[in-house]
């Protein structure tokens, strides 16, 4: 019988508890780091109480403080590490140190799909080189309070579309944490956080959240576009995000692995 995968989680939000509902098969869920004292045993706050556990793998949920605050533990720790929150990685410190731990522990850093398609199609076509990638964000204004677009514009009084940001991932990613690491991951899988354009939309017309990755190079040429339902949890995050997480753990322990 092949044994479970032991799976420790950092984040127990509209992610989180979506992986732990699935009851995934082949899957243990030891443990779950969170930042506040809960009235649960499953759960700590302690980092020392959650590194005791043995993990074969551990998927980040909680944002890119938790990714620098403990990435390279995970690893160091003998686990693989899936993360979510892949721009912070637009910190290449951070980026390196991290797959420089997963290669000195012959472990994986795992960048999942999670809310972006297409990256098999993406990641594929830079193989061949590219020329151009650009992904486009629009989210209703409410997905943008507590950002640096309330100092661009009034999101409640907007009535059309407006632009936030229009420029690299590297910067997009870093000045708008909870809502576009998706570009980051599209960028990493095709030409760089540098050139990659993320254009950045709060957009009133829209109850959805949509996204457009569009490249161009020695393949040709592909656009993609997905219009997704918003998180019941977390407005900064469609529920599509928490179904592929839950696609990427599954496929920890399975043994038909599709669009790997």
């Amino acid at each position: 019988m092949k044994p479970k995968v032991r799976l420790g989680l950092i984040g127990y939000g509209a992610i989180g508890k979506h992986i732990e509902a699935a009851g995934l098969e082949n899957i243990e869920l030891v443990s779950v780091l969170v930042k506040r004292p809960r009235n649960d045993g499953r759960l700590t706050h302690d980092p020392e109480r959650f590194f005791a556990h043995e993990f074969d793998a551990v998927a980040e949920c909680a944002g890119h403080d938790a990714v620098r605050a403990h990435g390279q533990r995970v690893l160091d720790h003998g686990a693989d590490l899936l993360v979510t929150s892949v721009g912070a990685f637009t910190d290449d410190a951070l980026f390196d140190r991290l797959l420089a731990a997963a290669k000195a522990n012959g472990r994986r850093l795992i960048l999942p799909s999670a809310g972006i398609g297409a990256l098999d199609i993406l990641s594929g076509t830079a193989v061949g080189g590219l020329d151009t990638v650009t992904v486009t964000v629009r989210k209703d204004p409410s997905a943008w309070k507590g950002t640096i677009a309330e100092t661009l514009c009034d999101l409640d009084a907007l009535t059309a579309p407006k632009v936030v940001f229009d420029g690299p991932v590297r910067e997009g990613a870093r000045l708008y944490p909870q809502n576009v690491n998706i570009s980051a991951a599209a960028a990493i899988a095709g030409i760089g956080l540098d050139r990659t354009r993320v254009v950045i939309v709060a957009d009133p017309t829209i109850t959805t959240h949509i996204v457009e990755l569009e490249a161009r190079g020695a393949f040709g040429h592909f656009w993609f576009k997905e219009d997704v339902a918003v998180s019941d949890e977390n407005r900064k995050t469609g529920k599509l995000v928490a179904m592929a997480m839950v696609k990427s753990v599954r496929q920890l322990a399975s043994t038909l692995v599709v669009a790997a």
